[in-house]
């Protein structure tokens, strides 16, 4: 069977790092990982990412220096796999590289990715399948999710599941044999947990959500922060990021609360803000997949402990990690670029309008040949 080597390079919404896959996809539904690495994402470039995401001088020349920046960290993340996986630029087909959303506003027909992919075609000599979105966008879709035909191909059972990414964002696959495939954003997952820990600790992350753990969920906070909100129920499709959900929301909000006179401590706040994750899935859940009967749940919040926990308490069904089913958590999203490279090479049309409302399906990416 011929060589179906493809790299997929992530590197989300919490932008701590890129992660990389090269799987061979010579039996698509069971791509076979033959590397995967992890490169924390420089201070100075996840600064400059960030300030990205709102309006600031210079943004242009900034946001193409920022791309370099990316790119040149993505061929450092391909080079490392093709070293453990003891291959040559020639034995790949492909990289499928997302790039890195700034800004995010299929209502007003753009999505804005960071992403310098000739640079990174110079770099590695490998060709470079990027700008998945945009074509979904054009369609009237909303360009997210993008993974749910990828969870698909992989996860599908013949009982109704839900598969979960923990990102910045959380977003929901919905798989039930009897129906289309559907997908959409819930809110949150770790953004806002991670902006209030830096703001209160000045650490990146909740490690296992221990700080989370110390507190006490306020639930007149909880119930404030869901009403406050009309995207939250707003149906599907629909899709965010931090152009919504960031500081400037979540200050307001706090602010307007009064989290201080109300006896709050930070650790609160934080206990709180873990339970509007778990909230704002399990009633989508609710809503939308009430025949769901297990729930698989990928990315860097599947490694918080706590934040499992209580997801698995708000929900009737078993929930397991993608672990468990031989998938690491935190090789499934750049798997799926991997993948989504492959679908543009084969001309499948991954892009899904029962998940993104498209007046069509469509081939994503764009190809800039090695």
């Amino acid at each position: 069977m011929p060589n179906m080597l493809y790299a997929g390079l992530m590197s989300g919404t919490s932008t701590d790092g890129v992660d990389a896959v090269l799987a061979d996809f010579s039996r698509p539904t069971q791509p076979t990982v033959r590397a995967a690495v992890s490169l924390p994402m420089p201070a100075p470039l996840r600064a400059e990412l960030l300030a990205l995401n709102i309006t600031g001088p210079d943004e242009l020349a900034r946001s193409a220096l920022a791309a370099n920046a990316l790119a040149e960290l993505y061929a450092s993340a391909t080079l490392k796999l093709l070293a453990l996986a003891r291959c040559t630029p020639s034995d790949v087909r492909a990289i499928g590289a997302h790039g890195q959303t700034v800004r995010h506003d299929p209502a007003a027909g753009y999505t804005i990715q960071i992403n310098a992919p000739a640079l990174l075609a110079q770099r590695t000599g490998i060709a470079v399948i990027a700008d998945f979105r945009s074509r979904d966008v054009a369609a009237g879709g909303q360009g997210a999710p993008l993974v749910p035909a990828f969870h698909q191909a992989l996860f599908a059972s013949s009982r109704p599941r839900a598969v979960l990414n923990l990102g910045g964002i959380a977003n929901l696959t919905l798989l039930d044999p009897n129906e289309e495939v559907r997908g959409f954003d819930t809110g949150p997952a770790n953004v806002l947990l991670d902006l209030w820990v830096a703001s209160c600790k000045g650490k990146t992350y909740d490690e296992d959500g221990a700080w989370a753990a110390s507190g006490l969920c306020n639930t007149k906070l909880l119930d404030y922060l869901l009403s406050s909100e009309p995207w939250f129920e707003l149906p599907p499709p629909k899709s965010t990021g931090r152009d919504r959900f960031n500081w400037a929301w979540l200050g307001q909000r706090l602010a307007q609360f009064d989290w201080q006179a109300a006896g709050l401590r930070e650790q609160d706040v934080q206990a709180t803000l873990q339970q509007l994750t778990v909230q704002t899935i399990a009633r989508a859940l609710k809503r939308y997949a009430p025949n769901t009967e297990d729930l698989l749940v990928c990315g860097g919040g599947a490694l918080n402990g706590s934040l499992m926990r209580e997801l698995t308490a708000a929900l009737p069904y078993p929930v397991r990690a993608t672990s468990e089913l031989g998938v690491p958590v935190q090789q499934v999203e750049a798997l799926a670029f991997a993948w989504l490279a492959w679908a543009h090479d084969q001309a499948y049309a991954a892009g899904l309008p029962s998940v993104t409302g498209a007046v069509s399906a469509n081939v994503l990416g764009c190809k800039y040949p090695a």
